[in-house]
């Protein structure tokens, strides 16, 4: 899968990963290969992007949006730090 983590400031994260965990605003979910396309806003927390060599990498958002379309994923967060 391909993701691209965007603040309006800049572009926090790109590449491929294995998996994707954020905090829903209806609870926190997992995106995983071949996930059903889906759009959802997400609250303030922690986000785990899974890279193919399985290492971990989090960051904590203020909010924000993510889409999963056909294995590419765009996460709009408000913020990161």
């Amino acid at each position: 899968m391909k993701i691209e983590i965007i603040t309006p400031e800049k572009k926090i994260y790109e590449g491929d990963i294995r998996s994707l965990k954020v905090p829903g605003k209806k609870g926190a979910f997992q995106v995983l290969k071949d996930h059903a396309a889906i759009v959802s806003t997400l609250i303030q927390g922690k986000v785990t992007v899974t890279d193919m060599r399985g290492i971990e990498s989090d960051f904590e958002i203020e909010g924000g949006v993510v889409e999963v379309r056909k294995n590419t994923i765009i996460l709009l967060a408000e913020s990161v730090s």
